[in-house]
């Protein structure tokens, strides 16, 4: 399983930071009347890339002067220990199971003053029963109180119900969608999913679109398109560049 990249951190004045950038601003004015203080990013399928912009959103959020907590709700393929280099031998789950305090497993970002990082822990056997838990409900309530934003990061909705549990006790969701890798029936099974449960979806992060040289891309940019390069090199030693668009 590929490690999620944090873009933000290691080039923040490049494009793809810039667009992770305009998706935090996308959430913060996605809701007029009550502010959005916790969130869920899922996906349809695995390995769209709902970690990766679960860390960025993150990254983003706090390097704007927010106190963020960043939890991993992914309690069978965990991956956002391995994001931040932390130990994932506590996390989530000792604080539902064990009711250790949370204090004791956060762990501080480096370099991102005001980013706090809780792991999944050891995987459990029964992950949907204890995200579905009132000690779930009750952490979150717990941390509206102690951060200006939280983020979920869950596995793949089209795959089990944990995100669509947590949609329920969250401000709003976020799904994740890339091109070539996402099915468009999934990804309407994964919507008609959260309709279901009445999640607030606040918008589609869609991954991995080919960009061509053409002037049609371009001309949208300042509309509805942020632009960002992958960071792997293609065999004939160019970058294949990919852009990020964001429906809220």
């Amino acid at each position: 399983m590929r490690r999620p990249k944090v873009f933000t951190l290691r080039n923040p004045k490049s494009v793809v930071s810039e667009a992770y950038r305009t998706l935090r601003t996308n959430i913060q004015f996605s809701s007029i009347d009550k502010p959005i203080k916790s969130i869920v990013i899922t996906s349809s399928i695995l390995g769209e890339g709902k970690s990766t912009t679960s860390i960025n959103i993150a990254v983003t959020m706090a390097q704007s002067g927010k106190k963020v907590l960043l939890v991993g709700c992914d309690l069978r393929k965990p991956s956002l220990h391995r994001a931040f280099i932390m130990s994932n031998s506590k996390g989530l789950t000792n604080i539902l199971v064990g009711n250790e305090d949370y204090k004791d497993i956060v762990y501080k970002a480096k370099g991102v003053e005001g980013l706090d990082v809780i792991g999944s822990g050891p995987i459990p056997p029964n992950p949907a029963e204890l995200l579905g838990s009132y000690k779930m409900k009750n952490f979150i309530e717990e941390m509206h109180e102690e951060y200006d934003m939280i983020i979920l990061d869950t596995p793949p909705i089209g795959a089990v119900t944990d995100g669509a549990i947590l949609s329920t006790i969250v401000d709003g969701t976020i799904l994740v969608c890339s091109v070539g890798e996402s099915d468009i029936n999934a990804a309407k099974r994964a919507k008609d999913l959260l309709d279901k449960v009445n999640a607030n979806i606040l918008g589609v992060v869609l991954n991995k679109v080919p960009i061509d040289d053409g002037g049609y891309y371009k001309y949208h940019y300042s509309e509805y398109y942020d632009y960002s390069y992958d960071d792997t090199s293609t065999r004939s030693g160019k970058r294949s560049k990919r852009k990020r668009k964001v429906h809220a």
